[in-house]
């Protein structure tokens, strides 16, 4: 304990109120403190601020040689103004060197930092030259201060640089060939960009675990680790599950479950994604796929109603992955593991061809294959004498998007005569404390407005059981064949219907029940809107073509319109919405062309893959699909 640990405070810290001495910049000067304990009374008065005479008030004293400079005055009162590489910036207060760099245009590299973590400030990589310090400060930890001058391509610096990555290669396995993180990896960028001098370590390097499987969908490559520690951040600051920890020390440190547990969170593999080198990885997209093969589309989970934005990537007509993409009014930059693991629909059990006739166990009437066309000739006969009948339903899945339901709920009152829609799509689940809702249809709330735009009643899915085992209804059209039941007991249910006009995207014991069956497109392949739980409207990209013969919702609406001499000419889902949104008010403030998501990322940050040889990423091998284990 040192003797200032015992002193009474004496108030030097307080604040001076208002019109005491140390207000005025002359009791400020010198090396005697700025506000003195109260003491005898002194000999020599300071003079009034102004004579009786009005005479001015006389100028505060100079500075003495060798004292602390004035404060500057802020160029831009509110902001910090300060020099970066030659080049003036202007941030708020409290801004960082790392992000005030990025808005002129330099680059500062880093590790450890994330804008939505805190700040460990530990791989050292982002140190830099500032006029007001006499060594080299981190970039990432430091706030930027008015008149300041930075420096970040200096001898100095770059020899920072080259060290740090040094260091961090210093036990690195170098075993790029073989990572799934090669092409997105932080260490290869900046290896090539701030160090490309060989390893100058004598002996063999730390050996550490090489395959730790830390939960149920990610693995642990100790050896890769840089002990960044962002996976350990992120765990206890924003889903609040502390499962990682850091254990050890020096060169034989390392990120590790704490023992007897397991990383089991719904959000484990955002560690994946915050990990800037290939230590942690899914073990779900482990050797599936290079990142340079892959295509990014921005677009939109469909696992539940928060609707989070993603970024899909894909090759040929399959998707590999999905990557949560910024969003701050929804997602931030996170996803849960249940909404990344649901890009598997789009690829197995998918109905790719249309069919006419039943296909089950008891009775097999599937006609000969046929085309779009035929198939929806076959449909508008088998609805055509239903139309206007009180025995025809029609069943809406809330996993179709806005322009979907725009065109096939008004096929279903102007062409089919309904005045209620049944609401189907997937049960209920489980939600979880942050993002993941119990809701697992991403547009529920785009149907209810649909539906109210277009003077629709909405029932509920048990109605529409009760009503065909009564025998009141006998036919069904049916946009989406997703049910809140058990599939297998509304499978017995449909095998009662006369007619079943199924637009379908996956296989089930439903699809067999119906007396046509039209493939229809995941939003994958198409374009479109979504309304999460919110209200808020997000639009999609189509990433590539429709699998096989299966086209969007709206398509096969367009075309039983016309089969059954109504007015259609839609011809994209743009015009779909163009033609359908104004009859719903929630949609009238929504511009779909302006809110497209770019097709391709900031350059610089998380950039595109491309493809090694020139051909375009993504159409690599496009054509017919192959089965790739996914």
């Amino acid at each position: 304990m040192s003797d200032n640990d015992t002193k009474k405070p004496t108030g030097d810290a307080q604040t001076p109120p208002k019109g005491a001495p140390t207000d005025s910049p002359a009791a400020k000067v010198g090396s005697e403190p700025s506000n003195p304990p109260a003491g005898p009374k002194m000999d020599n008065p300071p003079a009034a601020a102004s004579g009786p005479t009005g005479t001015p008030p006389p100028k505060p004293a100079a500075p003495p040689a060798g004292g602390p400079p004035p404060k500057p005055q802020p160029k831009n009162p509110g902001f910090v103004t300060a020099v970066i590489d030659g080049r003036e910036v202007v941030v708020k207060p409290g801004t960082n060197m790392i992000e005030a760099a990025k808005s002129v245009g330099s680059e500062i590299p880093y590790y450890c930092y994330h804008p939505r973590l805190s700040i460990a400030a530990n791989c050292r990589i982002c140190l830099i030259e500032a006029s007001n310090a006499p060594k080299l400060v981190p970039a990432c930890q430091t706030p930027m201060a008015e008149g300041q001058v930075i420096k970040t391509t200096t001898p100095k610096v770059k020899e920072q640089q080259r060290s740090v990555m040094e260091f961090l290669l210093l036990n690195h396995p170098v075993d790029c060939s073989i990572c799934d993180q090669a092409g997105e990896c932080k260490l290869q960028d900046y290896y090539m960009k701030y160090d490309y001098r060989p390893s100058r370590l004598e002996g063999t390097k730390a050996l550490k675990h090489k395959r730790k499987v830390l939960g149920p969908r990610v693995v642990l490559d100790q050896e890769r680790c840089i002990i960044c520690t962002r996976c350990v951040r992120f765990m206890n600051e924003i889903p609040k599950e502390p499962q990682l920890g850091v254990f050890g020390r020096g060169s034989h440190e390392r990120i590790d479950v704490f023992p007897g547990n397991e990383l089991d969170s719904n959000y484990s593999l955002n560690t994946v994604d915050v990990c800037p080198v290939g230590a942690l990885l899914s073990r779900d997209f482990r050797f599936k796929a290079r990142a340079w093969f892959l295509s990014a589309t921005p677009s939109v989970c469909t696992g539940c109603s928060r609707g989070c934005s993603i970024s899909a990537d894909w090759m040929s007509q399959d998707t590999y992955r999905y990557r949560p993409r910024e969003n701050e009014a929804i997602n931030k930059s996170w996803m849960c593991d249940q909404g990344r693991l649901s890009y598997r629909d789009l690829n197995t059990g998918r109905v790719l061809a249309a069919q006419v006739g039943r296909r089950t166990a008891a009775r097999d009437t599937v006609q000969p294959a046929l085309t779009r066309k035929d198939a929806a000739v076959a449909a508008a006969k088998a609805l055509k004498p239903l139309v206007g009948s009180s025995q025809l339903a029609v069943l809406a899945s809330p996993l179709a998007s806005n322009e979907d339901l725009l065109a096939s709920l008004t096929f279903a009152k102007a062409s089919l005569g309904v005045t209620t829609v049944f609401v189907g799509g997937r049960p209920q689940g489980k939600a979880d404390h942050y993002l993941m809702t119990a809701d697992k249809n991403p547009n529920r709330q785009g149907l209810a407005l649909v539906a109210k735009g277009l003077g629709l009643s909405l029932k509920s899915f048990e109605e529409l059981t009760s009503a065909i085992n009564a025998g009141k209804v006998k036919a069904l059209y049916a946009v989406g064949t997703e049910v809140p039941t058990d599939v297998a007991a509304f499978a017995e249910v449909a095998a009662k219907l006369e007619v079943f006009v199924a637009q379908a995207q996956n296989e089930s014991p439903v699809t067999a029940q119906a007396t046509v069956l039209l493939p229809a497109s995941a939003h994958i392949e198409d374009e479109g809107t979504f309304t999460q739980q919110d209200g808020i409207i997000q639009r999609f990209r189509k990433a590539y073509p429709s699998k096989g013969d299966a086209s969007p919702h709206w398509k096969w609406a367009t075309e039983l319109t016309r089969e059954l001499g109504g007015e259609a000419a839609h011809a994209s889902a743009r015009d779909v919405w163009r033609a359908h949104s104004g009859q719903v008010s929630e949609f009238a403030e929504f511009n779909w062309d302006k809110a497209s998501p770019p097709d391709r990322e900031k350059p610089g940050i998380n950039p595109l893959p491309s493809g090694a040889d020139g051909r375009p990423p993504g159409y690599r091998e496009f054509g017919a699909p192959r089965v790739r284990g996914i």
